[in-house]
Formats: structure tokens, sequence, C-alpha cells
């Protein structure tokens, strides 16, 4: 298999202080890298320049492998593939001059996509037209839970899927996971059209970006799938699972009681049309993040980070590519879009920026400050 390099863009701090400011997920990048035999970790940047020296430190790699400047990393080292682990404002700048190196082959961006969605597609267009691999981390399509119950679906458990319910803390930062799980279980079918209405009363930022308090967002795919999601303290209280998966011979619910209550020992759960109680589906130790929640989904990127590196080496496409990515964030910038224009958005989605910015730009919404 092909020896590759790989290089960091945003270490982070301590990898042991995790909140909506930063999770220092370079670390979980960097681990799953490491453990593959054809992946040597050889450079780290990030702006402030002692986070990069202690990420070198962690995982042996050399002084000389240490950046302030990304820029000035990708042209002496020219690694092969890159970890982009900045916050979402700043990836489309990031991504784009990694695509315009003679080096890179392959980029791996941590999610939410970008902030505006003119950004996104960007990034998209400037992977496709370098050739370049561009994925972005979703990497809870590799967990147990929700394998099983894509397995479940198509071996016909619940008959033909009908609908899809997700419920999130919130639509676009978290909640990408949850409408990229949503598109996963429907075969990545394309939405036609989004519904949807946000409350924003108070202020919450996840990584620098605008989170709104409370969603309730419906899109219809192509197949005639519905979805529905509800995000927020009070929203998750509609759907209160994880993801919801209804067929027309029954339904398969994933962290029944998430997000406002704790998630039951049935992780994953069926109950088919007759059924009297709902049978749980064995996970193992297995939960909705990984193993450990407070690792933030180490095994799952674990295997998101080995099909990237599998596909890279054998020129097939991850299921993590940016196309999938560039289709659950059409949904969530469309949800706020039709807050925006209290309408129903057809898909494609035409517009440039992010919907959420521009209503607290213009005083349409006015978020009191949130707790610190």
């Amino acid at each position: 298999m092909q020896e590759l390099d790989i290089a960091f863009i945003g270490t982070g701090a301590d990898p042991e202080t995790q909140d909506n400011e930063g999770f220092a997920m370079a670390y979980r990048h960097g681990t799953a890298y490491d453990r593959l035999e054809n992946c040597s970790l050889v450079s780290a940047a990030d702006i402030v320049v002692e986070n990069a020296a202690a990420f070198a430190d962690y995982f042996d790699i050399p002084d000389d492998g240490v950046y302030e400047d990304y820029v000035e990393m990708l042209e002496e080292v020219q690694p092969d593939v890159v970890s982009i682990c900045t916050p979402p404002h700043t990836h489309a700048d990031i991504v784009v001059d990694c695509t315009e190196t003679d080096s890179v082959q392959a980029i791996h961006c941590e999610k939410p996509m970008a902030r505006s969605w003119a950004d996104c597609e960007l990034m998209v267009e400037a992977a496709d037209d370098a050739g370049v691999s561009l994925t972005f981390n979703h990497q809870r399509r590799f967990g147990k839970p929700y394998r099983e119950a894509k397995a479940l679906l198509e071996d016909g458990a619940i008959g033909d899927l009908e609908r899809l319910e997700m419920a999130a803390p919130n639509i676009y930062d978290y909640g990408s996971h949850s409408v990229d799980l949503c598109n996963y279980f429907n075969d990545e079918g394309s939405a036609e059209w989004v519904i949807g209405q946000l409350d924003y009363s108070t202020e919450d930022k996840w990584f620098g970006v605008h989170n709104e308090n409370q969603s309730l967002a419906s899109w219809e795919y192509e197949n005639g799938v519905m979805a529905l999601a509800s995000t927020g303290e009070l929203g998750g209280d509609l759907v209160n699972c994880h993801n919801r998966l209804i067929g027309t011979d029954g339904v398969i619910e994933i962290g029944h009681g998430f997000p406002n209550g704790s998630v039951e020992e049935q992780v994953l759960r069926i109950k088919r049309d007759g059924d009297d109680e709902w049978e749980s589906i064995d996970t193992g130790d297995e939960g909705l993040h990984g193993l450990d929640s407070a690792e933030y989904g180490r095994l799952y990127i674990d295997r998101a980070i080995e099909d990237i590196v599998t596909a890279l080496a054998e020129g097939d496409t991850s299921e993590l590519d940016a196309q999938n990515a560039l289709d659950a964030t059409e949904i969530i910038f469309a949800v706020w879009e039709s807050s925006r224009v209290h309408g129903r958005i057809d898909l494609p989605l035409d517009i440039e920026d992010n919907p959420l910015d521009a209503m607290i730009e213009s005083g349409e919404l006015t978020p009191e400050p949130g707790d610190d």
C-alpha cells in the first residue's frame, strides 16, 4: 500500500479540555493515522505554535515539522494527506490552499463544512478541479448502531422506508452528523425541498459560529421518503431519539431518549408491526459516539480515517466524500433559509450566504448573550 506523509492544520490546545470552543480533534485524527502502517505523521501547524509543538511531541513528530504558518508547512513538507481541524469559518481558505499544492492527494476536514453555502460549494469545486480527494469527518456512519440499523433496513426488517426522523442539540454543528445519517439511511438520496422554522433567542456559538436554539424542519427526498428534524432543548422531546427509521412494517430507533434524557440501555432497538415490545439489538459496547463518549468518536474516527486511506490507495471514493457532506449541508442551510423567507425552499439551494448570520446582521434576530 502507498506510503503516505500526513500533516495537520489546527492541532488545538489541551486534548483533555473539550467544549464548544475546541475539542483538539487533531489528536483523534492523529491517533487514527498513527495506527495505520502506511501513514507517517510528519508535520503540524497551528496559529498558536506552542500547540503545534505539544502535538508534535505527543506523536513524536520532529521539531522541524512544527509550523505556525500552514502555507509554509505545505510548501516545505509537501505532505500527501492533510487533516484540517480548525473552526468552520477557516475551512474554505485552507482547503483551497491545500488543493493548489503539487503534493496533497487527500484532505480530511472536520465538520461542519463551512460558514457559508458559497464556501461549501467552493471547497468541493476546488477539490474536484484539482483531482484531490476531499472528505469531511461524519464518522458516526462507521458506528455499529448506525451500521446495524442500515443492515436491518436493507434486509427488509421494517419493510420499505417511508420516513426518517432525527433529534439533535442544533441543526448545523451536531446536527450535521444527524442529517448526514438521514442521507446515509436513504442511500444518499437527494432532497427535493425543505421547510423549517427556528428560534434564536439566546446566543449559542459553537466554534465561533451561531447555532439556533430550536428548530423544526421537514424535507422530502426524490424517492418520496420524508424526513423530520427537531432540535434544541425543547425540540428534542418531539422526536426523542438520535435517529428513527419508519417503514411500512415497523420502526427502528437509535438512541431512545436523546438528546434531553439519558439514552436507555437499548441503544438500538426495533419494533415490527404486530410486536408488543421493542426488541433490543446488540451493538456490543458501541454507543452513539463510540466506545466512550468522552473520547468523542475515537473508535469511529479510527474507522473513518482507515476508510479514507484505503480509498485513496485503491482509487475508490470514501463514504465521507465531500459530495455527501455537501448534500447534508444543503439541507441544513435550506432549513435556515426557509426560516428567513418564511416559505418552502426548493432545491438546489440558490443562495451564497449563511441565512442565520444574515438574519442576525439585519436585526431580524436579536439573541441575548448566552452563559459564559
